[in-house]
């Protein structure tokens, strides 16, 4: 093994211990920070998240229908079976349309809630 080939093995438990312990040492610190402020870090971290799985949903329906779209251009349109960015174009566009309309949703949901409040 000769020069790049030799530093692999070191990086990358290197890399990984690193980024281990930058993930410890900021969760310590924003948990520190919290109790200064007189909160109870326990309480924010078992929080629900009501719509992470329809965003997750919808991510993953926008990516499956940027795939399947990219399948048929390349098949049936282009006819050529060797164009990566298209696919990797068509997933990404298709699951940030997922996640553009779960927040749409979410956001939809909220004001009614705050509407039927308002009207109370």
């Amino acid at each position: 093994m000769q020069g790049p080939e030799l530093l692999v093995p070191i990086l990358v438990p290197l890399g990984g211990f690193a980024m281990v312990f930058g993930l410890v040492y900021l969760k310590s610190r924003e948990n520190m920070a919290m109790i200064e402020r007189g909160m109870n870090p326990k309480e924010f971290a078992n929080r629900p998240a009501p719509y992470r799985n329809l965003k997750n949903g919808l991510l993953f329906l926008g990516a499956g229908i940027g795939l399947a779209l990219a399948y048929f251009i390349t098949q049936y349109v282009l006819h050529d079976d060797e164009n990566p960015a298209l696919w990797f174009a068509l997933i990404g566009i298709g699951g940030g349309l997922g996640l553009i309309g779960s927040y749409r949703i979410e956001k939809k949901e909220l004001l009614d809630k705050q509407d039927d409040r308002n009207n109370s």
